[in-house]
């Protein structure tokens, strides 16, 4: 379907295009991209006829977001979310692209659950799914997996999601092997020991009585990961960066040159321990929530581009897995729908550009993901002749987070409470993916 999408302001992070234009797309890429200043003198191609026109006056137009950490709870939890929901919860937050981590039941170890799950993805026709392979068999930290054959199969990169590696010595196994053949490893940073509490360390923690988590326990694994580095040459992105101290550490490595990057979720870039309130399981997420001043240096390090990415880390969570005392209750929040609103929320705040609000959700994660399968140099980019990836919000548009007007099948999220949501910037009004329309706005 040939489509037109008018009059809208549309920013381009990788390229620092950020003009009222008109985009043409035909044949799932854009043919055209036509600055409607009269001045420019450009026009749209002779031959294109539009099906179908998108009044963008008023909003942004930008490459479809590349979301780095997305749970999809299929297989084995679907209980918790569906490919089908939680896809239409992708592209219902403007998410044209993301990864999901490998813990999964059973964990995606083998090709053929690689092959399985990306073709039951293609077959809904909404958001792209790029696979983590797991690091070792089972997420058990013993024996490595194939990699090629996993590669192969569609995976962009290896991790143990929430499982630590116990033995440093696999750890440099995994890293000297991925970097022989140039994959990258995907490492949350906790220490297997230090990191087993359900809040951060504190007096907010001490005073509600809940085994608590280090800082050193993110910072005692960064050293050990760096150190690897060092040796290997490996190619690591860090997860969910969770403190000022773990942040100073990746500042440092990516001074020094190590091949790393990293991103943080938008629970610790918003939140802090203080959010837990009287033991509300909503705020029971990975990693813990920290304090303000670790708050405050998550935004400064995104905004400056220490941390590279920002991420939904979307964890459908059910009823049952949250009506628990906070320390039983499962950990994770739902944030597809929230991660374009909350970028553009910490801009505000921070008083960032909205040209970097986009970036981190664009651009940067996708040079993180680098040339993947079948998608070029196009993922999270707007260019004639590259692939019609995009979202169509408008900044001005205000709506309150209400869970049961979220499409995943996970409603719970700190940024809802209990009568009421948190009012929100950045509406979508429209999601394309490969040309075609997956979403559109109320």
């Amino acid at each position: 379907m040939n489509i037109l999408i008018q009059n809208g302001r549309v920013i381009d992070p990788a390229s620092g295009f950020d003009h009222i234009a008109d985009v043409a797309v035909a044949d799932g890429h854009i043919v055209a991209i036509v600055k409607t200043d009269a001045k420019s003198g450009e026009k749209l191609p002779a031959n294109f006829k539009a099906e179908q026109t998108i009044d963008a006056k008023g909003c942004i137009v930008a490459p479809g977001l590349v979301d780095l950490q997305v749970r999809l709870r299929e297989p084995g939890h679907e209980h918790e979310g569906m490919l089908a929901s939680e896809l239409m919860a992708a592209v219902a937050g403007g998410v044209t692209s993301l990864v999901c981590p490998p813990d999964t039941d059973p964990v995606l170890d083998e090709p053929g659950l690689i092959e399985m799950l990306k073709f039951r993805a293609e077959k809904l026709h909404r958001a792209r799914v790029f696979p983590l392979g797991a690091l070792t068999r089972g997420l058990k930290g013993e024996v490595l997996t194939e990699m090629s054959d996993l590669t192969d199969a569609g995976c962009v990169g290896f991790s143990q999601a929430e499982v630590p590696l116990e033995n440093t010595q696999v750890l440099q196994r995994a890293l000297q092997y991925a970097s022989t053949f140039g994959y990258t490893v995907w490492l949350r940073p906790q220490d297997m020991h230090l990191g087993k509490g359900v809040a951060a360390t504190g007096s907010l923690a001490t005073r509600l009585g809940l085994s608590s988590v280090p800082v050193a326990a993110e910072t005692i694994a960064l050293h050990t990961i760096f150190a690897l580095m060092r040796s290997t040459k490996a190619r690591v992105h860090l997860c969910r960066i969770s403190s000022a101290e773990g942040v100073e550490l990746v500042r440092a490595a990516k001074q020094e040159g190590l091949s790393v990057t990293a991103d943080v979720s938008i629970n610790s870039l918003h939140l802090s321990d203080h959010d837990i309130g009287y033991f509300d399981s909503r705020a029971r997420v990975t990693p813990v929530l920290r304090q303000q001043r670790d708050r405050d240096a998550l935004r400064a390090a995104l905004a400056d581009g220490t941390l590279d990415a920002l991420v939904s880390d979307h964890t459908p969570i059910d009823n049952d897995g949250k009506a628990l005392p906070f320390a039983e209750a499962e950990s994770g929040a739902t944030g597809l729908e929230l991660l374009l609103s909350l970028s553009f929320k910490w801009a505000n705040d921070s008083k960032v550009s909205v040209l970097r609000a986009l970036d981190v959700l664009t651009a940067q994660p996708a040079k993180v993901l680098g040339k993947v399968q079948g998608q070029s140099n196009s993922l999270g980019q707007l260019h004639v002749g590259g692939v019609a990836d995009i979202v169509v919000f408008d900044p001005a548009m205000e709506w309150q987070v209400s869970p049961d007007a979220l499409h995943s099948q996970g409603k719970h999220t700190p940024f809802a409470f209990d009568m009421t949501g948190m009012v929100m910037p950045a509406r979508v009004k429209a999601t394309l993916v490969a040309g075609q329309i997956a979403y559109v706005g109320a």
